[in-house]
């Protein structure tokens, strides 16, 4: 079954989601090993700079939006680790997904309609594009 999970989150309601899906795909083997990944986006990583005191400031306020997703695997005995990256949420996504050996990557999608999704993409979609392992996509 899955025994190494990636789970990419951003700290939204669709990520939280994201996360109880993974923590019912992990519930099935007790051996299973979940990754957070994170991506400090390089985008609104001026801004967030800009509106933090320091790095320390910056680290925590990033955390806490994980805090409801680590909560969650906490309380259901998940084993699992954060990986913060940073860069462009969808490369930085395959590119760690595939550098590593997960059976399986979960993540969350905002459910774009077609043209949403032809104007502005989706990183979700970017990520099931290119990733090597099968995919999980929660709306």
């Amino acid at each position: 079954m899955y025994q190494s999970i990636l789970l990419a989150v951003d700290g939204s309601n669709h990520s939280i989601r994201a996360a109880r899906e993974a923590i019912k795909v992990a519930a099935f083997n007790k051996e299973s090993k979940l990754t957070v990944v994170y991506v400090a986006d390089h985008n609104n990583a001026k801004t967030e700079v800009l509106h933090s005191n320091s790095t320390e400031e910056l680290d925590l306020a990033r955390r806490k939006r994980l805090q409801p997703i680590e909560e969650a695997l906490a309380t259901n005995g998940v084993d699992y680790v954060v990986k913060i990256l940073h860069g462009t949420p969808g490369p930085a996504i395959v590119e760690f997904a595939n550098d590593g050996d997960f059976d399986m990557l979960i993540i969350g999608s905002r459910g774009l309609n077609a043209l949403q999704e032809m104007v502005l993409g989706s990183v979700s979609h970017k990520v099931i594009k290119r990733v090597d392992c099968p995919v999980l996509v929660v709306k």
